[in-house]
């Protein structure tokens, strides 16, 4: 039986994983000062360890249960409560009240969120699917994504609602949507951004938003972040600095190296090469989940993996796009390659829930799929 389960989980997905845990590893070794030598390694490698046993414990759990919409939606309504305490007993860091500080541990429950939103979408839309033409759906789907989305939005966190934000487009668009209804939500999209412009996001955020169109215009003030991450990436060049030579973490120009700007560190280091190989490397993890989802016999579990595509797909977009300068600076991290340990648990967490439905997906009934469409 354990042989018969190890041999459902995609071993070429942990392959291609592999390598980018390894670069992460590696540089944050590199730029360590020398009286910490080790620090960012070790935490990370501990995370490292935990997140690949609960991507192995979770693959053996029957996950079927989470295509309840009873269960769901308590999961769901119960992490909206806890973004709600975080307004009471959360703590500040890079001015967002968006953390639980354990002591020895941080926890950012916002990224568990994101995984319960992947999960709750794909069941509404797995029940929906023969009438997803019908518009009312998208607002009813983007209901839920709102609660979320004010909620971190209000910490604020804009990288995170922006990622939430993306979850629920893409998903929404590889449900079947037409294309007026298409240009309906880019339409709204653009008057929801106006009034968050004028209403709502900070001076800060709007700075950091200004600083995409212009990156240069205030490098001494909010666009500095993006502006020594620019340097750190063009340093590289084409084959890099060598390890542990990268100027720009080393000497400290280079803000938060070992997680929001971990790429530019990278790239400083491994050059153009390199950073070819980290994208050629993210291709194929992406390329490894859709196939997985590809392998569900319901619409829930294809949807879901293809949310998990989505989910790694906005981090991957937004980290590296703010790290050449293209996208504003949100604090969004990297797919195993940033340091932390909530982001990176929860990573491994629905890798191993779409092992799981991966695993089950064949060997159900052919009237469970029944049974989906008439929302039992």
């Amino acid at each position: 039986m354990a042989e018969n389960s190890l041999k459902r989980i995609d071993w070429m997905l942990v392959f291609f994983i592999l390598p980018i845990i390894a670069f992460g590893l590696v540089t944050m070794k590199g730029f360590t000062p020398l009286e910490d030598t080790g620090l960012f390694f070790s935490k990370q490698l501990v995370w490292i360890l935990v997140g690949f046993t609960i991507f192995f414990v979770f693959a053996f759990i029957d996950f079927r249960f989470l295509k309840r919409t009873d269960v769901l939606v308590t999961i769901f309504l119960f992490n909206s409560f806890v973004l709600i305490l975080l307004f009471i007993l959360g703590y500040v860091a890079n001015g967002a009240k968006s953390w639980f500080d354990f002591g020895f541990f941080s926890f950012q429950p916002v990224d568990v969120m994101k995984l319960v939103l992947v999960l709750i979408l794909a069941k509404y839309f797995s029940r929906r699917h023969v009438e997803i033409r019908d518009i009312k759906h998208i607002f009813i789907s983007g209901f839920y994504a709102l609660i979320p989305f004010i909620l971190v939005l209000l910490q604020p966190d804009f990288g995170s609602a922006m990622i939430i934000f993306f979850i629920w487009l893409g998903m929404v668009l590889v449900s079947g949507i037409s294309k007026i209804h298409l240009l309906l939500i880019f339409t709204s999209s653009l008057v929801i951004f106006t009034f968050l412009w004028f209403l709502v996001f900070a001076p800060y955020q709007k700075a950091r938003i200004s600083n995409f169109i212009n990156p240069l215009a205030d490098v001494h003030g909010s666009g500095y972040n993006a502006f020594q991450a620019t340097i750190a990436v063009g340093g590289g060049e084409i084959t890099g600095k060598g390890l542990g030579f990268g100027t720009q973490s080393r000497l400290k120009f280079l803000p938060q190296p070992q997680s929001d700007f971990i790429f530019a560190a990278y790239a400083e280091e491994w050059g153009l090469i390199g950073s070819i190989l980290i994208l050629l490397l993210y291709g194929l993890v992406i390329w490894r989940i859709l196939y997985s989802a590809t392998l569900g016999a319901y619409n829930f579990e294809i949807l879901f993996g293809m949310g998990i595509a989505i989910f790694f797909m906005s981090h991957i977009l937004i980290n590296i796009g703010m790290n050449l300068g293209l996208m504003p600076v949100t604090g969004i991290p990297l797919p195993f390659m940033s340091y932390g340990g909530s982001h990176l648990l929860v990573e491994f967490a629905g890798l191993g829930i779409l092992m799981s439905v991966r695993r089950y997906a064949r060997s159900a009934h052919r009237d469970d799929m029944q049974n989906e469409f008439l929302g039992a």
